[in-house]
């Protein structure tokens, strides 16, 4: 049996979590304790780079949905939230981007997220990663996150930078660089052709150190607090509770739904929502689960002219092969993330707003997106998304079980800005498709299909497709405390408590122009220092 107190709690071993359990436990003094109700990575697909596409449902998955989305025809919409440690980064498709200096500056100048400047997270983005091409005033080598870029790439892959080019759209060697516009490959969180997730590169190398505790399966009912002060937190022991304390904090570490769904459940929240459920109010706060931010996915399919894809793989035959092949060359199919080839762009026409607006992720093959019909020759698809949408929902809760799934809704949409300008990223993903690079590659456009052209056409196409690129933030929003929304002031302490924080994507003001893995690594990077500097004090 684990002691009954430890110096600091993490709750949730994501992304987050595994970054600070690896950074707090560095102080042999410190006892730590890490608390995930998911399970191992044990599972080779973990592992295994294109595994991510069978892992972000069952084992790897809470399960969750959203409300019906009021801006996109009522639809329900699937919203896989990670339940594994390592979170999100053993689940995704493994694609390492940063967004680009504006995006930190805007938290720092216009959301009141002091020292979190560009010039200010670049040196904990640095601090995480092992590079495996780059090293100059961007990157760096000998971090715990392998960075690599594709091993097996297609010859498709090149002919789309080509049709990219085409367009007036640059070919872009690092989109973590100089600057982000461009079509490339993305650089991947892999090293030796295995995934690199925070609990691979963070959490298992300290699992040796006696300081640090690691507890898997474990819910966390709630947050106990004594005044104003958070001492520890709860945690369901099969049909039991069990009291675990805090000496110096409790740091919640669950992600942009979880989070705020573990205050909410703790008595820390909007005070009127808290007493329609029956919820004790233990620290009225507004901020609690509003400001909530996500990406959301439109895509284009095309048949191919042959076997340019993966799709094959997908036979037995053809599958076992690829098995092969990755266990001793690793490469081939297995060693790819199928969606290691994009960009970024402008909805609207070059330089139409402040960087790109628009991101692409050319997937290769046509399974790869629920309720595709069968091809008779492989297929390719190519994804777009609106990088900063204004629109803002909510995560709140339905019951005050801490056994329900709570009510996520991004409330995509709700400004029509994003309508615009998801729909022509859409439109401009389709163009891409069918320039004279890609002829030979590329035979038809499958999906939205040729009849599919005017604007209500594309929204009623978008409505009946639209997906997550699972990319939420902002729910425990970090800032200034006199903004009305702000959960976590720039040292990712809860407003009106103490020995509690936040140090996740939850925090993030705004949806940085990118995968969110990578920000929130860093997050936790800076979190973790601004944590033992506290402890200093």
């Amino acid at each position: 049996m684990s002691p009954a107190e430890y110096d600091y709690v993490i709750v949730g071993g994501g992304s987050a979590g595994c970054v600070l359990a690896n950074r707090l436990s560095e102080d042999p003094q410190a006892t730590v304790l890490l608390i995930e109700a998911g399970g191992s990575d044990r599972h080779p697909f973990f592992h295994m780079p294109a595994g991510f596409a069978k892992m972000t449902r069952g084992i790897g998955s809470w399960g969750w949905s959203t409300v019906p989305q009021q801006h996109l025809g009522g639809r329900v919409i699937r919203f896989t939230q990670a339940k594994v440690i390592g979170g999100g980064s053993s689940i995704n498709a493994q694609i390492y981007t940063r967004g680009v200096a504006a995006d930190f500056d805007e938290w720092a100048r216009e959301e009141g997220a002091s020292g979190w400047s560009f010039d200010d997270v670049l040196p904990y983005f640095k601090k995480s990663e092992n590079n495996q091409r780059f090293a100059n005033e961007y990157h760096s080598y000998g971090g715990p996150l392998g960075v690599s870029n594709p091993i097996s790439p297609l010859p498709i892959c090149e002919a789309f930078f080509q049709a990219g080019q085409e367009l007036g759209i640059p070919f872009n060697a690092d989109f973590n660089g100089a600057s982000q516009a461009g079509l490339g490959y993305y650089q991947l969180t892999q090293l030796n052709a295995r995934r690199s997730s925070a609990a691979t590169g963070f959490l298992r190398p300290a699992m040796s150190r006696k300081n640090l505790t690691v507890l898997m399966a474990r819910q966390v009912l709630r947050i106990n607090l004594e005044g104003t002060r958070a001492t520890g937190v709860t945690v369901a022991v099969g049909r039991d509770t069990r009291v675990i304390r805090a000496a110096r904090e409790v740091v919640v570490s669950c992600g942009a739904i979880g989070s705020p769904r573990l205050l909410l459940l703790s008595g820390v929240g909007p005070a009127d929502e808290l007493e329609k459920l029956g919820i004790s109010v233990a620290h009225h706060l507004p901020g609690v689960g509003k400001n909530l931010q996500d990406h959301l996915d439109l895509f284009t399919i095309a048949e191919c002219t042959g076997d340019h894809t993966y799709d094959k793989f997908n036979k037995p035959h053809h599958a076992a092969v690829a098995g092969l092949q990755y266990l001793v060359l690793k490469k081939g199919p297995v060693a790819s993330s199928l969606f290691e080839t994009g960009g970024f762009w402008y909805a609207e026409g070059s330089g139409s707003d402040r960087s790109p607006d628009i991101q692409f992720h050319l997937g290769l093959g046509s399974g790869i997106e629920a309720g595709m019909a069968k091809l008779r020759n492989a297929g390719v698809t190519l994804n777009s998304a609106l990088l900063r949408p204004r629109s803002r929902g909510t995560v709140t809760l339905a019951t005050g079980d801490p056994a329900a799934a709570p009510l996520i809704d991004p409330n995509y949409w709700s400004e029509e800005h994003d309508r615009r300008k998801a729909i022509a990223g859409l439109q401009l993903a389709r163009d891409i498709m069918t320039q004279r690079a890609l002829r030979r590659f590329v035979k038809s456009e499958v999906l939205p299909g040729p009849e599919v052209r005017d604007a209500d056409a594309l929204y009623r196409y978008a409505c009946a497709n639209a997906k997550t690129d699972h990319h939420p933030v902002g729910t425990c929003r970090m800032g200034s405390p006199d903004h009305t929304q702000t959960v976590v002031d720039p040292h990712l302490r809860v407003l009106g408590l103490s020995g509690l924080r936040v140090v996740d994507a939850s925090v993030m003001p705004r949806v940085p122009s990118c995968n969110t893995n990578a920000p929130t690594i860093m997050v936790a990077e800076k979190g973790a220092d601004l944590i033992r500097a506290s402890a200093t004090h």
